[in-house]
């Protein structure tokens, strides 16, 4: 039997939506079985008061920490309103978006990962719209990692900021609409109005390539569900001056620095990954030229990353281990960013992504690094306790 999408499912009933005035939430990956985007498969039955757009805007064409303006569907002429502006304060809807509402319909493919800022989006859209007086419909998609993993530490309330805004470990194993109900229980939300269209026939066991799919990038560094698969712990490079492959045809899977030697820096890293037994992961020397962001034009050195056991991976202690390769061998060449990011200024890039200043106060301190990871363990478990109760998939 295919599996269906929350979409799906509401298209296949959609005479529910007749005489809704509505807002959606949605992106370009937001299709249904069929290829149609959602809000022109729901415009068949009731078009959309207002769209909503996340981070990379409503068609996915701005890069990361790029502001997208509001404009006008060209397809429907339903006014856009971004939901990722110049200020921290445009993460959020404002209340009057919803005058004359009486339903949010959210539909965002996620990825799997506390980074990926699609899930506060939705949590805090949800939350101004039920403040509103509105509905919410949540139409559920699979998480792409699977949704049994867990891994990582718990976020530190202390460095909440929008790529890391719930307590959870670094790859939770939820689907976005779990999300949702954890932020709801937590948040003590009145649910009577809030609806999930769950998806129909999906396993928690099951990963992207599992359900048939075919992929629809949901941002513009998220080509492959390979790349969603070393994503959780990849995506730390951001916080550093090495280039993490954007500006190329394979961000996450490409790191590297101008003048690096990059076959030193493939041995150091198959060796921090052979030490720390971790495996899924083959790693080659590759020399790149990135066309925008950093280092820009200029020839990079450092490895591949190529998945041959997505089963096996364990990607967010794979991020740390190749954070710690860099660092052995690039020395005072390698730094953190300083620059602010994603709206926060006075905490770094690291801190923020990591959940905690634990990792970068701890790589000089002997065992302090072993310590953390071990206590990962209490951590998981504690989160695998706290969503047995939100858990929509067998």
């Amino acid at each position: 039997m295919p599996i269906l999408s929350g979409l799906d499912r509401l298209l296949d009933d959609a005479g529910c939506l007749r005489r809704r005035r509505y807002a959606l939430l949605c992106h370009q990956a937001s299709l249904s079985r069929d290829g149609v985007h959602a809000h022109l498969a729901l415009a068949a039955t009731e078009p959309a008061a207002a769209l909503l757009a996340p981070e990379h805007g409503f068609y996915g064409v701005e890069q990361d920490m790029v502001a997208a303006a509001n404009e006008r569907d060209p397809w429907t002429g339903v006014p856009v309103i971004s939901l990722y502006g110049e200020d921290v304060s445009s993460l959020r809807p404002r209340p009057d978006v919803f005058d004359g509402c009486d339903l949010l319909v959210i539909d965002l493919q996620d990825v799997g990962a506390r980074y990926y800022t699609f899930a506060a989006s939705a949590v805090w859209a949800a939350e101004v719209a039920l403040a509103a007086g509105c509905e919410v419909w949540i139409l559920d998609r699979p998480n792409p990692l699977g949704g049994r993993d867990v891994e990582g530490n718990l976020l530190d309330l202390d460095f909440t900021s929008f790529v890391g805004a719930f307590r959870m470990p670094q790859r939770h194993g939820l689907t976005l609409a779990e999300i949702v109900l954890l932020e709801a229980g937590r948040r003590r939300w009145d649910t009577a109005s809030l609806t999930v269209f769950k998806v129909d026939g999906w396993r928690r066991e099951q990963t992207w390539r599992d359900t048939g799919w075919p992929w629809t990038a949901p941002s513009p560094n998220m080509p492959t569900p390979e790349t969603a698969a070393i994503y959780p712990g990849l995506c730390l490079f951001e916080a550093t001056t090495v280039s993490e492959g954007r500006g190329t045809t394979r961000p996450f899977h490409l790191l590297g620095s101008p003048g690096a030697d990059a076959p030193a820096l493939a041995g150091r890293c198959r060796a921090r990954l052979e030490a720390a037994g971790l495996n899924g992961l083959s790693v080659v020397p590759a020399m790149f030229r990135p066309q925008f962001q950093k280092h820009a034009g200029a020839v990079c050195a450092g490895v591949e990353l190529r998945v041959v056991d997505s089963d096996a991976l364990r990607p967010v202690r794979v991020g740390f281990e190749l954070l710690l390769a860099f660092r052995d061998v690039l020395g005072p060449a390698f730094a953190w960013r300083r620059e602010p990011y994603e709206f926060v200024a006075d905490r770094p890039a690291v801190d923020l992504l990591a959940g905690t200043d634990r990792f970068r106060l701890g790589l000089d301190a002997a065992g302090a690094l072993g310590a953390w990871y071990a206590s990962w363990r209490d951590d998981e478990d504690e989160f695998r306790a706290e969503r047995e109760s939100v858990l929509l998939y067998s």
